[in-house]
């Protein structure tokens, strides 16, 4: 069926339903052609056209009522066999049309009755009540057989349909607990985002303001310097929180209007903006540098923004060491301050019971890294391999 047909049947139902019993009827009508041509003695024309008319228009009933409309048609097929018409394919076209639509709508326990009870009403009307004794195989056993066949061809497409059906529900769910877990992933990188700006920039924030308040009455020029150094980290933070948040409100999202993700270019401004707090942080690498992905690259500098963040809030020290080394197939990371053991700035949280470690940990694992974190000989250690292209 061509295109054009098909969105013309979809759009009238009805009259294409209508058109199908006029055709049905009229191979019901040929069919008591063949049997009044091919049977020896006369037999009148009209009783079957009649009860073939009602057959059809009992049809047009099978959606909402498919059983009586089965036992309605299969009394009439009976009636035409007594009448001495030959039962073939042809003559039983509203039945297997009927019996077809109980076995596609029905459950599986009625269907397979109803075929049964018709297929006995069938081989009863060959045996006891065919006039013209035509023989078993032509009375009985074909149309039985036709029967059964349209039986289970209903059921087969019934099953089909329902199979379908599952399928595209089990499909549905499928792309409902896909999405699902897109916008848990999307959150949790959000919420990662946002604890490292946040973090990073409140802490630069706070050393800058205790270095200028410290400074203020010894060293007023130097005080007044760090003051606007303290202006534009705070102008930083709100920038890149106003970048992360719009990701937000985004309904759609193009490259145009989204800013790059920070990375390892951007490390020399970071230790600049660490410098201006007061904390010295000497970047020392080892190797040819090798291209990253946008998401190892990403992962690399938060780990560094965070370690360096976490010496500016917990290390009672001045200095900090980054010690870049990259291989042929990873990147090796090493953030260490050198601090007495049990050293830090009064007040301040233990490392270990903070987001902090842990972000580092879950952007390390998300590039297909590890990281490990703890005290060492020297103070305080973060070591971390970085895959130079994202792993799964």
């Amino acid at each position: 069926m061509s295109t054009s047909l098909r969105i013309e049947a979809a759009r009238r139902p009805r009259k294409v339903e209508l058109v199908a019993l006029l055709l049905l009827f009229g191979t019901t009508a040929m069919g008591c052609l063949v049997t009044s041509w091919t049977t020896p003695a006369p037999l009148s024309l009209w009783p079957g056209i009649v009860l073939s008319a009602f057959c059809c228009l009992a049809l047009l009933r099978r959606h909402r009522n498919p059983l009586p409309v089965l036992g309605f048609i299969t009394a009439l097929t009976m009636a035409e066999g007594a009448v001495g018409y030959l039962i073939t394919p042809l003559l039983m076209g509203p039945l297997m049309v009927s019996l077809y639509s109980v076995s596609l709508r029905a459950d599986r326990t009625t269907a397979r009755n109803a075929s049964l009870l018709v297929a006995v009403c069938i081989v009863v009307t060959g045996l006891f009540l065919d006039p013209s004794s035509h023989p078993v195989l032509l009375g009985v056993v074909n149309p039985a057989a036709w029967v059964l066949l349209s039986a289970l061809l209903g059921s087969y497409v019934g099953v089909r349909r329902s199979y379908a059906a599952d399928r595209a529900e089990q499909a549905e769910r499928a792309r409902e607990e896909e999405a699902r877990h897109h916008v848990v992933q999307e959150r949790m990188r959000i919420a990662r985002e946002l604890h490292d700006i946040v973090a990073h920039h409140l802490a630069l924030a706070n050393a800058q303001a205790s270095t200028a308040a410290h400074l203020y009455r010894t060293h007023p020029d130097k005080a007044f310097e760090m003051l606007n150094s303290l202006s534009t980290t705070t102008a930083d933070a709100l920038r890149e929180l106003k970048a992360t948040v719009g990701v937000l409100r985004q309904d759609t999202e193009t490259d145009d209007s989204l800013a790059p993700a920070p990375g390892l270019g951007q490390l020399p401004d970071l230790t600049a903006a660490y410098s201006a707090a007061g904390l010295d942080v000497s970047v020392t690498i080892s190797g040819p540098p090798q291209p990253l992905s946008p998401g190892v690259d990403l992962a690399a500098f938060r780990i560094i923004q965070e370690a360096l963040t976490n010496v500016t809030k917990h290390a009672a020290t001045g200095r900090a060491d980054v010690r870049l080394s990259y291989h042929p197939h990873s990147l090796s990371l090493t953030i260490s301050n050198e601090t007495a053991a049990g050293s830090r700035r009064a007040g301040a949280p233990e490392p270990s019971r903070g987001f902090g470690l842990m972000g580092m940990r879950e952007r390390a694992q998300s590039a297909g890294g590890t990281l490990t974190a703890g005290p060492c000989p020297e103070g305080f250690q973060v070591s971390c391999t970085l895959p130079l292209q994202p792993t799964s």
